[in-house]
């Protein structure tokens, strides 16, 4: 009879390799509990290692994102200055109306 291979899908793998480098937990001990040689956990740590700089890299989509952001953004601090321009000018506005009362008052009054 003979004995059928066994298959690790990638998340078994990960998880395997995640336990040895972030938990410092010995290959040994690794393979042991998985009936498994040492060599094959540290073909899928080699592995993990060489193929790290994709962690690091940006995507195209991420890039076309990240601009999407940047000119939403751009857009949402043009209609905030726009409106506190308009805000701005009706508080003067308000301002010059105040003041001609002011004068219209002061010369009923006599003041001026």
């Amino acid at each position: 009879m003979t004995k059928s291979r066994r298959k690790f899908i990638a998340e078994q793998k990960a998880a395997m390799v995640r336990r040895h480098l972030n938990g410092k937990e010995p290959i040994s001990a690794i393979a042991e509990e998985l009936s498994i040689q040492p060599t094959q956990i540290h073909q899928w740590v080699a592995m993990a290692l060489d193929h790290i700089e994709r962690a690091f890299e940006k995507t195209a989509k991420s890039e076309m994102a990240s601009k999407m952001a940047e000119a939403k953004v751009a857009q949402l601090r043009e209609q905030q200055i726009e409106k506190l321009r308009e805000k701005l000018i009706h508080k003067n506005e308000v301002i010059a109306e105040l003041m001609e009362e002011n004068v219209k008052a002061k010369k009923t009054n006599g003041d001026l």
